[in-house]
């Protein structure tokens, strides 16, 4: 299996790629939910630009021992900040891209392929203050990458498919996510074509 950080590259790659093959009269037009195109694309992006601001700053204690308990985490931080600051912070991402935003995009990706080198699982501070390991975080960043990329796809109308082990680690990711949840039993029954999930049901 590739290193977390092997994937999270494949992942910035492939992101970056899609992105070069939204169309123009896209990118004003609708994305997910309350985000046009551009903001969801903004709201993508910032798997890239935090991963270059946590970087920069170390934590150290280790208070979040793995990717899916980095969601229980985030589940239980956005239930005291609301999802509208979530909204908020897709829009300015997308506005951040300014006049080029394909250009933007590409500079991100190379900025924190380049930041990260070897990936040293380093412990790293991230939202709410709470620390976890670099190689715990970037399969979250991944599965967000991964996730999110589908959704530009559809929402573009493009034709897009995440590499192999991007798909694997992240859909090993949302199993996991699903236990941790204590939707486990759920999530494997609707794999094994025994039950269908409940409309709307989402792991994260």
């Amino acid at each position: 299996m590739e290193s977390p950080v092997a994937t999270y590259v494949s992942a910035v790659r492939s992101f970056s790629a899609l992105v070069r093959t939204v169309p123009e009269n896209r990118w004003d037009g609708p994305g997910l939910g309350e985000w046009d195109l551009r903001a969801l694309i903004g709201h993508t992006s910032r798997s890239l630009t935090t991963v270059l601001t946590y970087l920069d700053s170390p934590a150290g204690t280790e208070d979040i021992a793995s990717p899916e308990q980095y969601y229980v985490y985030v589940r239980e931080l956005m239930s005291v900040l609301g999802s509208d600051e979530v909204l908020e912070r897709g829009r300015r991402a997308g506005a951040d891209l300014g006049a080029d935003p394909v250009a933007s995009v590409d500079t991100l990706a190379a900025a924190v392929i380049e930041r990260l080198g070897s990936g040293e699982d380093q412990l790293i501070r991230v939202i709410g203050g709470s620390g976890i390991r670099l190689h715990s975080y970037l399969p979250t960043r991944t599965f967000e990458l991964a996730v999110h990329g589908l959704d530009i796809a559809a929402a573009a109308e493009v034709s897009y498919t995440p590499p192999d082990d991007v798909l694997v680690e992240s859909t090993l990711l949302a199993a996991r996510t699903a236990v941790a949840f204590g939707d486990g039993a759920t999530v494997l029954r609707a794999l094994t074509g025994r039950i269908s999930l409940p409309e709307g049901y989402s792991v994260v």
